[in-house]
């Protein structure tokens, strides 16, 4: 479409957080410039100190570029920052490595909000093409991958209803209705003044759409917004990242998946049998199937005893120093 992105003021931004994003935010910054979204937008770049040029190519693609030292970075801080010094009524916010697969990408998302009772919301994801067969199945089971339209609400316009109803539901049915991601996403800025990010270091748009479902607001799942977006296994990362999301499952709604030990190995059980047979049933060569055979027995083990110690250590780095120290030095760079 051409000069579709712009530093200065527009009713629709976009807010992207960077570090370090290499080729594929170049790639991210020619797919928005191809957008077809009438009037264009503007792009916020928000830098936490890169030194391969992403900032510099923010700026040539015609982005208006803040820069924050890597150690004061924060998801829900810096995101606050970044629309804080954007102007849009609609603000979109993407990863930067989360590619929007056609042109209408935004002006898909976007049309979501034109319910003015919708607050925010969030994009259909796809796994890379050449995303390992354990991260695409998990990622076709979160929300994001569903090819229906949603609507997540309580009581819509009744804040204390919605809390009454949040607190009788079940703790997974809480956290799925308010499921949101902020890998695709957009909100209001109206919401956004009334419900900024919360300060947390990791699952602040879980935390937000909380908050924003409990005071009577609702978000939606658009799935004709689509993005193309996964990162290839490695156990080390999966952990701590599986670790902090059920740190923040248990804080934020309760939820508890694998309450003790004998849990843990009856879910890793569980776990390797369902990879066993997920991998038969893929067309891979014997060699492959044999490679993802292997890695899913230590990968369904730290699945399951992550997400125990995770939820656990919501009270136990109250109780022991030696929980604390680990806890900080598993959600550190997450």
């Amino acid at each position: 479409m051409g000069n579709t992105i712009r530093a200065e003021a527009s009713p629709l931004s976009v807010v992207i957080p960077t570090w370090n994003g290499g080729a594929r935010f170049v790639r991210l910054l020619e797919v928005l410039e191809e957008q077809e979204l009438e009037g264009g937008f503007e792009l916020v770049v928000i830098d936490s100190g890169s030194t391969d040029g992403t900032a510099e190519a923010a700026r040539r693609a015609g982005a208006r570029v803040i820069d924050i030292l890597q150690a004061d970075f924060g998801h829900g801080r810096t995101r606050n920052q970044a629309i804080a010094a954007s102007s849009g009524e609609r603000i979109a916010l993407l990863t930067q490595d989360a590619i929007p697969m056609d042109r209408e990408y935004l002006a898909n998302l976007f049309a979501a909000l034109d319910d003015k009772s919708v607050d925010g919301a969030y994009a259909r994801q796809f796994p890379l093409p050449d995303c390992d067969p354990l991260i695409a199945e998990r990622l076709r089971q979160w929300s994001a991958s569903r090819d229906t339209p949603v609507i997540q609400e309580f009581v819509p316009g009744d804040a204390p209803g919605s809390v009454e109803r949040f607190e009788s539901l079940p703790p997974i049915e809480r956290y799925l209705t308010c499921a949101f991601d902020n890998v695709a996403s957009c909100m209001r800025r109206s919401t956004w003044e009334r419900h900024p990010y919360p300060e947390r270091s990791f699952g602040e748009d879980v935390a937000w759409a909380r908050e924003v479902l409990r005071a009577g607001g609702r978000i939606a799942f658009e799935p004709s917004a689509r993005v193309e977006h996964s990162h290839n296994l490695k156990l080390s990362r999966e952990f701590k990242r599986i670790y902090c999301d059920h740190r923040n499952l248990i804080e934020l709604f309760g939820l508890h998946n694998v309450p003790t030990w004998g849990d843990v190995f009856r879910g890793w059980k569980y776990q390797r049998k369902f990879y066993r047979e997920l991998l038969a049933g893929l067309e891979l060569p014997a060699l492959t199937r044999l490679h993802w055979r292997l890695v899913s027995i230590p990968h369904a083990l730290f699945e399951t005893a992550a997400q125990f110690l995770g939820a656990r250590s919501h009270w136990k780095t109250k109780e022991s120093g030696l929980w604390a120290f680990a806890d900080r030095r598993i959600r550190r760079g997450v």
